[in-house]
């Protein structure tokens, strides 16, 4: 959804409603988790060390509570953490319009030395398909990996193309520098 002014309370929480009752507009969920991704879609795949070991409970508590999302920009309705199941409105503006893009968490993975959640569009979400955002923890240091597979389904975004994908991957290099800048600040503040 495109709106020329910002999005109140109120309709964010009917775009809400609506997601949570929404099928997810793509048929590979789960996907965006395995290093081969799905055929006919466009991939995005990045990856930075963020941290050493222990940085990785500190981003796992910044991943679950979107700061790597708010930092490139975004802003999730409702600020909650991350829940398997759980419908959300990512909103971001474009010049002076705001657009909300409705998404479900298909996917909560928690293991020794990795943490991190997928989520998947719904209608109303300019492109179909999915993303996740990893932890890992190996090699004495923290890792924070994005993986995407979408492509446009909105008129607007097919007609973006090039356009479209440079800013996929600008944004994904956002999430990527806003998590770390938490990880550095948190050591930071505890003389690390």
């Amino acid at each position: 959804m495109l709106s020329l002014r910002p999005l109140n309370p109120t309709q964010l929480e009917a775009l809400l409603a609506k997601a949570r009752f929404a099928s997810p507009t793509y048929k590979e969920i789960g996907a965006s988790r395995v290093d081969v991704l799905p055929k006919g879609y466009h991939h995005v795949r990045m990856e930075e060390r963020i941290g050493d070991a222990d940085a990785f409970e500190l981003a796992a508590t910044g991943l679950r509570t979107w700061v790597a999302h708010e930092g490139a920009g975004l802003r999730v309705y409702p600020k909650e953490p991350v829940a398997q199941g759980a419908s959300v409105i990512a909103v971001t503006s474009i010049g002076p319009m705001q657009m909300a893009a409705p998404c479900r968490i298909v996917a909560v993975f928690k293991e020794t030395d990795t943490f991190g959640f997928s989520y998947g569009t719904l209608p109303g979400h300019p492109e179909s398909g999915e993303e996740s955002f990893a932890l890992e923890r190996r090699d004495g240091s923290t890792y924070f990996i994005v993986r995407a597979f979408s492509k446009p389904v909105d008129p607007l975004a097919r007609l973006s193309g090039p356009i479209g994908r440079a800013v996929q991957r600008s944004v994904t290099r956002r999430y990527l520098s806003a998590l770390r800048r938490f990880v550095e600040a948190g050591n930071s503040m505890n003389g690390s």
